[in-house]
This record gives C-alpha cells, structure tokens and sequence, in this order.
C-alpha cells in the first residue's frame, strides 16, 4: 500500500455541482479540499497546508482575483489557479498582475484538461519550494565558509600575531610589542633594529598579521651574506634566459610580495649599488627583473631589520641617509635576551615542550636550579642559542624533570649576579686584574660547574678535580658556593 502523502489542493467554487465534479476529477491523485466562498477558503488554509487552489473568478462576496491577491500575500509559495466562463483580456492582465496567477482554466473545462493543470502546479510547487530551499543553503554555505575562511584568518592571526611573542609580565618586551602594535595598522615602512636572534623577524611576522594586510602573503629574507647578483635575483625575479639553465621566468620577492608584506633582514650588510636599488623601490615602488627592461611596480610594505645601528652607520657614510630616513618611519629596537632575564625562564619552558612534541619525548619541564643557571648567562647568541641549549638538554633527559646537570659548562660556569658580567672563561684571560683574583674567579667557575655537572656528589666530584674532600670542602666555604637548589646527592657519601 502506498502510504506517501498526496499533495493538498484547495477547491473554490459557489455552484456545488462544479466543486464535485473537480474533486471527482481530482481525488485520485490528491488530497482534495472543497469550500463554496472565499471565507471558507481562507479558513482551510489557515488550517492546512495547501500547495494549489483552483479558485472560480465569479463569486459571492469576494471575486476569486481578490481571494487570491489577498492569499499571495499571506501565503506567496501556494500555486494560483483561476477558473472562469469568461476571457475578457482586462481580466486575464488584471487577474496576473494584482494576483500572480499561474493558469487560467475555462468552462467549461475536460477533467483531463483539469488534471493536467494539477499536475503541473503541484510540481511548479515543488520545484519553487526545492529553489528556494537550495537558494537559502546556498546562503547559508556561503555564509558558513566565508566564516571558516575568517575563523581560519583569525586563528593564523592569533597563531603568528603578537600573542607569539612569548614574555614575562615585566618584561622590557612589553613596551616593544606596544609599539609594535600601534605601527602594525600604519601601513608604512618600518625599521627593526636588534642584534642577531632576537626574534625581530617574528615581531616583524606579527606585525604583518594584525595589519590590514594580514589576508595578504608575508615574505621575509636574510640579506646577510648575499652577493649582489645573488640579491638581485631574490629581490627583483629574473627573464628567462637570463641565468644559466633558466628555461622561465623567475618571479622576485617584490612582485610575489605585492599588497602584502616584505621583511628584509640584515640591510646594515648591504652593498652602496643595493642599497640605490632598493631606495628606488621604497620610493617609487618600482624595478626591473634580472634581463629584462619593462619596470614592474608593486605595492608591498616593506619591513627591514638590521643588526647593527643604522644611524651610526650613516655618520660613518657606510649607509645612504635618504634610505635609511625612507626606511624608518617607524622604528622598533628589540633588547637583547641579557637584557630581558626575567623572559628566560617562559622562553625556554615553551622552546622545551615545543621540541619535546616535536621530537616525541615526553617532558614535564626544567627544575629551578636549571633555569637559574640559564637565567644567569648572558646568551650572546640570543633566542636561537637557547633554543639550542635546549634542544641539547631534551636529547640527553634521562628524567622527566631536566636539571642542571645537563647545561652546557661554560653555562654552569657563569657566576651569579645581577648584571652578569664576565660569563665566560676568556672575558677573564683577557681581563685585567691582579693575577691571583682571575685565577680564583677561574677555579670558583670549574667547582661550580663539576658539581653542577656531577649533581653535587662531592666524592665524585674530588676525585675527578684531584682533591682530598677536605680540600673541596674548603675551597666550598672559601668561596661561598652552595647549591642553587635541593641538587645535593641523596647517596652522597660524607
């Protein structure tokens, strides 16, 4: 048996024997519902759902052009049929217009005829309800992955933005990433200045994707230690042809960068003829490709970085003044990690879990006398040293707490302080002084970093500096060394 619903018809007609004999014509094939007026009419629908109504023209009361104006408004998707003895063309327009008639049917009509105009409306219902319903998914999808796309956008921005920049509450950073963030909505060009490892490409990185270009690519290259030529074909593309073995076009850094962002790092290293190549782009947005003669132009921002001070570099003429006044609009110095101790210790935890994911073991951190030793140095190399240092640490981690054991020994023979100076051996062979005190401060580095080392085990650590352990006891108190934490050997033998 087939229990699928038939579609529902409404009927309108004054004469009774018309109304049976449409739903004798009709009744097979759908649900049919009669009423003899208008008011009937507008009553079943409020009470049904109704998807065509066969409608007389010639009513009581209310014509079946104005039944139907009136339910167009109120229920617009339902198909409008009218039946007439008449087809005086006024009507037929006027019926169109003021009603949105679909069909005229005229009396008298074959049930066949009938039939065949049921059918058709009831699939013109169906095929506008399916319309309308692909239309609003269409809406919604493109609304959903116009939102996926700005979700995504956000997260990038979130994930390379200046919540990247990792730093203690306190930290001197704080007021470079406030500067940082008031330039990055300023699309103009910007001079970062730090030493080597600083992260000023990750500030520059951040920069670019809270600016109103972050939808746009980010570029960025190391101009340190880069010929001219080298440089050219990096920064300006190249014709085809134009290099050895180059069967295409090169595209540059300039163009692939276009409406988006550039950093070039190291510009404190570039050659007199580069630096006038890239004074012509800053200023007039323009170059040429490696081989070619047309002039491209694009509308990058460009970020630059240099590791040493651009402006004394300009007193002593080995930077052009009009470059660097065009390349420093806004300038951002980052400090050193020396300078920023207290960050040390969030740095290395996140370098620390970052490689442990990364390398697939698992830690759960540095103890305190770890990051007090790493804390303590000086870090020449900057953010890329430590993470050096931590990386080592990970590989040799026996525990899953690293302690200090593992440092590297000319970090463990770094002498406590507030401004840390003379971390290493060689800052005091070539210090000055008398001899006795350089020669002290040089034994109080090797105790600390063997014990250190040797996790305070005193008889190893008299054994392997050849010293009886009353000796070792008494250069300890001599010179105030103690352990930065409960490091002491459990099974130490005293």
């Amino acid at each position: 048996m087939n229990t699928q619903q038939l579609p529902s018809i409404l009927l309108i007609d004054d004469e009774a024997h018309s109304l049976a004999a449409m739903r004798m014509a009709l009744e097979d094939d759908f649900e049919c519902l009669t009423a003899s007026n208008a008011a009937e009419g507008w009553q079943l629908m409020e009470e049904h759902f109704v998807e065509v109504i066969f409608c007389d023209q010639r009513m009581p009361g209310k014509s079946g052009v104005e039944f139907l104006t009136e339910v167009r408004d109120r229920w617009p998707e339902t198909i409008r049929i009218i039946i007439t003895g008449y087809t005086d063309s006024n009507d037929m327009i006027a019926a169109i217009n003021d009603a949105g008639i679909y069909q005229f049917v005229t009396k008298p009509w074959h049930p066949d005829q009938l039939l065949m105009a049921a059918r058709n409306a009831t699939q013109l219902f169906e095929l506008s309800r399916d319309h309308d319903r692909m239309a609003l998914e269409m809406r919604y999808l493109s609304t959903q992955a116009e939102s996926q796309v700005e979700q995504r956008r956000k997260a990038l921005r979130e994930g390379l933005g200046f919540e990247n920049v990792l730093r203690a509450p306190n930290s001197p950073m704080n007021a470079v990433v406030t500067q940082a963030r008031q330039y990055a909505s300023f699309d103009v060009p910007v001079l970062i200045q730090g030493e080597a490892g600083t992260g000023k490409t990750m500030l520059a990185r951040a920069m670019h994707y809270t600016s109103l270009r972050s939808d746009k690519p980010f570029h960025e290259l190391n101009c340190a230690g880069l010929s001219d030529e080298l440089l050219e074909i990096e920064l300006f593309g190249a014709k085809r042809g134009a290099l050895p073995g180059q069967p295409s076009n090169r595209i540059g850094l300039f163009q692939k960068a276009d409406r988006g962002t550039l950093f070039l790092n190291g510009i404190d290293t570039l050659s007199p003829r580069m630096q006038l190549a890239l004074l012509r782009v800053v200023t007039e947005g323009a170059f040429q490709p490696v081989g070619g003669h047309e002039t491209l132009t694009s509308s990058l921002r460009l970020m630059t970085g240099s590791h040493r001070d651009l402006k004394a570099q300009v007193a002593d003429g080995q930077f052009r003044s009009d470059l660097f006044y065009a390349l420093s609009v806004a300038e951002i110095s980052v400090p050193p990690l020396r300078a920023r101790r207290g960050d040390v210790s969030v740095l290395a935890r996140n370098i620390l879990f970052d490689a442990a994911s990364a390398h697939g073991k698992p830690v759960q951190g540095l103890s305190d006398a770890a990051l007090e030793f790493l804390e303590n140095y000086d870090w020449p190399g900057n953010l890329k040293e430590l993470a050096n240092e931590v990386t080592r640490l990970l590989i040799f981690a026996q525990d899953r707490i690293l302690g200090p054991e593992l440092i590297s020994r000319h970090i463990l023979q770094a002498p406590p302080g507030e401004d840390g100076a003379d971390r290493t051996a060689e800052a005091v062979m070539t210090g000055t002084g008398p001899l006795k005190d350089r020669i002290e401060l040089i034994e109080m580095r090797i105790l600390r970093e063997t014990l250190t080392r040797l996790r305070w085990n005193k008889s190893r650590a008299a054994a392997e500096l050849g010293l009886s352990r009353v000796g070792l006891r008494a250069k300890l108190d001599r010179y105030g060394i103690t352990p930065h934490s409960q490091t002491e050997d459990q099974n130490e033998e005293e």
